[in-house]
C-alpha cells in the first residue's frame, strides 16, 4: 500500500471536488495504519452496451485506488436501470426492460477489464444492485431482501423538500415538465446501494454530486460512518460541447476499431486536448503544455501522441501505430478518410427554417450548422471558401451558392479537418 501522500496526489488528479479532503485523509490514514483497504463504490448504470471514454474518466480513477491498494466494488445498476437516473435530463427517461438490462451488463464486466485490475479478489468485486432490490437472476439472495418495509424505512429517511432541491427537478418544475415518482425515488436506491456495500468511498461524474450526497446522509440514518464523495468532470464529446454520449453521437467506445478511434479523436479541437490528456491518460501535463507553448511540440502531433496512448490502453502499441500510419497516408494523400464518424444535423420541418430555401440548405447556413464541432464563425467559412480550403465530396468549393439536399450523405473538409454530414428534416 502506497504512502499517504502518494496516495492523496494521485487520487487528486483531475477531480472536481472531494467532499471532505480531511475525511479522505483520514480514512487513508487509518487504512495505512491497520494494512485494511477501503472499499470504493462506483455505480454503472447498464444502459447502453458500449463503455466510452466518457465512462473511462471514472474507471480510470477507480484503477489509482486499485494502485493505491484499494478495493473496487464495481457495482452494475441492473436495478436503478429500470428506473432511470434523472440526473442532468430534462425530461423523463424511457422505462427499460430487465432483457435490455441484462443483455447490457453482459458486456461490461469483460469491458471494464481492459481498465481495472479484475482477477485480484482483494482488489476487485462485481455487484449487482438487483441483488438487495429484486433478487431477479441471482443465485445469491440477499440476506436483507428489499421488502415493502424497507422501502417504508427508506423512505422516512429523506424528505421530498430535500429532493426537490436538486437542479433538474427544481428547473422542471418551473417549466411545467413532469417529474415520475421513480426519478424521484432515484437518488434513495442509488444512496440505499452505498449503505448495502458500507462503502468508504463513492465515485461518480459531477452530475452524480446529488445522489452521492444522499447516500452519505442514509449511511449516517442507517449508523454508517458516511463514505467521501468524490466527483470528477463529465468529459465533453467529439463536439467539444456536450457530455460525451452515443445518444448524441459524440463518442468514441473503447470497443471501437483502432482506425476509427484514431480518427476520431484527431477531429477533437485543440482547446479539448489538454482535458482528454489529464482525464484519460498519466502524462505528465505541466512539461506537455510548456512543449506546446514553446512550439518544441506542434498541437497536430499532440493530439496523435494522444490517439496512440488511448488506442494502446485499449488494443496495443502495434494496432496503434498501425493506425497512425494509416491516418498519415489519407492526410498526405488527401484521400478522405474512411473512419470519419457521420454527424446527423436536423435543419427543422417547418417552411422558415433558416437553413432551407426552394432549392435546398443554403452552403453558408448548412456548414455553420456544424459548428458545435468547428467552432467557426460563418465569417471564418467565407474566408476559407475564397481560400479553397472548403471541399464538398472532394471538389473544391469556389462559390457561395451551392445548395444542399436532404437525406444525402455529403463529405465535408474544412482546413485539415474532415466531416460527414446527413442534413434531415
Amino acid at each position: 500500500m502506497k504512502v499517504l501522500e502518494e496516495q492523496i496526489s494521485i487520487i487528486k488528479r483531475g477531480t472536481v471536488e472531494i467532499i471532505s479532503e480531511q475525511s479522505l485523509t483520514e480514512k487513508i490514514k487509518k487504512s495505512v495504519k491497520e494494512n485494511k483497504p477501503l472499499v470504493v463504490k462506483a455505480g454503472f448504470d447498464p444502459t447502453a452496451p458500449d463503455i466510452h471514454l466518457g465512462h473511462t474518466v471514472l474507471l480510470r480513477k477507480l484503477r489509482h485506488f486499485q494502485e493505491c491498494g484499494h478495493k473496487v466494488e464495481f457495482l452494475i445498476g441492473d436495478a436503478t436501470a429500470l428506473v432511470g437516473d434523472p440526473s442532468g435530463k430534462s425530461q423523463t427517461r424511457k422505462v427499460m426492460t430487465w432483457e435490455e438490462v441484462e443483455a447490457n451488463a453482459l458486456t461490461y464486466k469483460k469491458q471494464v477489464s481492459k481498465i481495472l485490475d479484475t482477477t485480484d479478489p482483494r482488489l476487485f468485486e462485481l455487484k449487482y444492485n438487483s441483488k438487495w432490490f429484486s433478487n431477479r437472476g441471482q443465485k445469491e439472495k440477499a440476506a436483507t431482501p428489499f421488502t415493502f418495509e424497507t422501502f417504508v424505512e427508506l423512505a422516512q429517511k429523506y424528505t421530498v423538500a430535500r429532493l426537490l432541491e436538486r437542479d433538474d427537478f427544481e428547473k422542471r418544475l418551473k417549466e411545467n415538465k413532469p417529474i415520475s415518482f421513480l426519478e424521484l425515488f432515484y437518488p434513495l436506491m442509488q444512496g440505499y446501494d452505498s449503505v448495502m456495500m458500507k462503502a468508504d468511498i463513492e465515485l461518480g461524474g459531477n452530475d452524480q454530486k446529488f445522489n452521492m450526497l444522499v447516500g452519505r446522509t442514509l449511511q449516517e440514518a442507517y449508523r454508517q460512518e458516511p463514505q467521501v464523495v468524490i466527483s470528477m468532470p463529465i468529459l465533453e464529446g467529439l463536439d467539444g460541447v456536450n457530455k460525451m454520449s452515443k445518444s448524441l453521437d459524440n463518442y468514441v467506445a473503447i470497443n471501437d476499431q483502432p482506425k476509427d478511434m484514431f480518427g476520431k479523436i484527431m477531429s477533437i479541437s485543440d482547446a479539448i486536448m489538454l482535458k482528454y490528456y489529464e482525464l484519460l491518460t498519466d502524462e505528465p501535463l505541466e512539461q506537455l503544455k510548456n512543449n506546446i507553448q514553446s512550439g518544441k511540440l506542434h498541437p497536430k502531433q499532440a493530439k496523435m501522441n494522444l490517439a496512440k496512448i488511448i488506442i494502446a490502453q485499449y488494443h496495443d502499441e502495434a494496432e496503434a501505430d498501425k493506425a497512425e500510419a494509416n491516418f498519415e497516408m489519407a492526410f498526405k494523400e488527401k484521400k478522405f478518410p474512411d473512419n470519419i464518424p457521420l454527424m446527423k444535423i436536423n435543419v427543422g420541418t417547418n417552411d422558415h427554417s433558416p437553413l432551407q430555401d426552394k432549392n435546398g440548405i443554403k452552403t453558408i447556413d448548412a456548414i455553420t450548422a456544424l459548428s458545435l464541432v468547428t467552432k467557426e464563425s460563418k465569417g471564418e467559412i467565407k474566408r476559407k471558401i475564397k481560400e479553397g480550403a472548403v471541399e464538398i465530396d472532394e471538389a473544391k468549393l469556389d462559390k457561395f451558392d451551392f445548395n444542399f439536399t436532404v437525406s444525402r450523405e455529403y463529405k465535408i473538409r474544412i482546413g485539415k479537418r474532415f466531416f460527414k454530414a446527413l442534413f434531415e428534416l
